[in-house]
């Protein structure tokens, strides 16, 4: 539904709208890059190793069809002050998604509120953690997804907007709103029992605060300050008022030892999947889990069979586009998280420098992540690539209107003569 919502705007800003009311698409490397990744992946899509081109058709949006909202975002928010608002509209509706996180995980496993969506092949049952009783709870929550992994991905990329928001002064109400959010992101994410969450907020929290420290070592205590209140409350409910979840995680967590396995094996095994093609790959949509379906639907070509099992997003990747396509698709994203670094050391305005900062460290912790098979985090994705246009415009907005209000002014102030009570009055 979302994606159908997407497309319409696609529709109004790219062909309704009036040239002078778009962004122009500069000359910029990451553009050169994304035109010629989506080349290579518009050629796989008639990859005669599909079967038939309407996979290939379906495979190319995964990768492309949230691209172009990088190119509009510098025009749908025209201030800053319109993007914060935006910003804050938006997590603050994560809390009632939060507050059903909380409720799904002391419900039983067999109640209507943890049912997940069920597949055509297979009856899909809810996942526990380890050693629990499925009567008590338990229950490694999805929040208002359909899975696990769709709401891990959109806790993480909560976390990585309300951290700058921190340090922003806010009125007190927000404040404490945005101190909920993080308190409901934490909770929820130690529920879903996703150790990639949490570990990337972990990873994301100390590069926030080391990168600024190191940035500015004298504000090191003004950088800290905003984040003791937060750690209070968080580290309070925590161990307190849901010890019962940490615990589940941490057994979850110790219980496993495949942690560096699943991290460092996601990049070799592209490397050992190039081997399957010489120059081009199976073709886009050649390795999602909704081509079977869409085969089995349309009565299509099975296409070539892929010769090994696949699971981690880079190995799928190699085998899709092979081995030129995994070079641009990865140098395009390798691109995007050095703009995303250019652009957060030449901010000045410090909301824009911190979302700047957190964009960058999502993308360079999420670099082996799920991005084209993930429709959720695809999204957020090329929502955050879209600030190294929409940043950069939005301070120099800004600049502007200071210089506008500075010359009026000081034209107010030349030809404004002063009362005798003090106030200024027209000639």
């Amino acid at each position: 539904m979302k994606d159908f919502v997407l497309l319409g705007a696609y529709i109004k800003y790219y062909v309704a709208l009036r040239s002078e009311g778009k962004f122009p698409i500069k000359n910029h490397f990451v553009n050169a890059i994304i035109f010629m990744a989506a080349g290579w992946c518009l050629l796989q899509a008639f990859n005669p190793s599909l079967g038939s081109p309407i996979v290939g058709v379906f495979g190319l949006k995964t990768y492309l069809f949230y691209i172009p909202l990088i190119w509009m975002m510098p025009a749908l928010f025209p201030t800053e002050e319109e993007l914060y608002k935006f910003l804050r509209l938006h997590l603050f509706l994560m809390i009632p998604v939060g507050i059903l996180g909380i409720v799904q995980f002391v419900s039983p496993a067999s109640s209507p509120i943890n049912s997940y969506v069920q597949s055509e092949v297979a009856n899909v049952e809810v996942a526990t953690f380890i050693g629990d009783d499925l009567k008590a709870g338990g229950v490694r929550i999805t929040g208002t997804f359909s899975y696990i992994n769709n709401y891990a991905a959109y806790l993480l990329a909560c976390f990585g907007l309300l951290i700058p928001l921190l340090s922003l002064k806010q009125l007190k109400w927000w404040y404490w709103a945005t101190i909920t959010e993080i308190l409901l992101v934490t909770i929820n994410s130690l529920m879903t029992g996703s150790r990639s969450t949490v570990f990337s907020a972990v990873l994301f929290l100390l590069g926030y605060l080391g990168i600024n420290g190191l940035s500015n070592p004298s504000g090191i205590v003004r950088l800290l300050k905003p984040f003791f209140i937060p750690s209070v409350v968080v580290s309070i409910a925590g161990f307190v008022g849901f010890r019962r979840a940490v615990d589940a995680f941490v057994g979850r967590t110790t219980a496993n030892s495949d942690i560096s396995t699943r991290v460092f094996g996601t990049m070799t095994e592209a490397l050992s999947f190039i081997k399957y093609k010489a120059v081009d790959g199976f073709g886009t949509g050649a390795t999602h889990l909704g081509s079977a379906a869409l085969r089995n639907a349309l009565n299509l070509p099975t296409g070539e069979v892929i010769p090994v099992g696949y699971e981690g997003e880079m190995g799928r990747i190699a085998l899709e586009l092979g081995p030129i396509g995994f070079i641009l698709w990865y140098g395009l994203r390798i691109s995007i998280i050095i703009a995303l670094f250019l652009v957060f050391c030449k901010l000045k305005r410090p909301l824009l420098r911190q979302l700047a900062l957190s964009a960058f460290l999502i993308h360079a912790i999420w670099i082996n992540g799920q991005l084209v098979f993930h429709h959720t985090f695809a999204l957020y994705y090329w929502f955050f690539t879209s600030f190294i246009f929409l940043l950069p415009r939005l301070e120099q907005v800004t600049n502007w209107q200071q210089q506008l209000q500075w010359l009026n002014s000081d034209v107010e102030s030349a030809y404004l003569p002063d009362s005798s009570d003090g106030q200024s009055e027209f000639p």
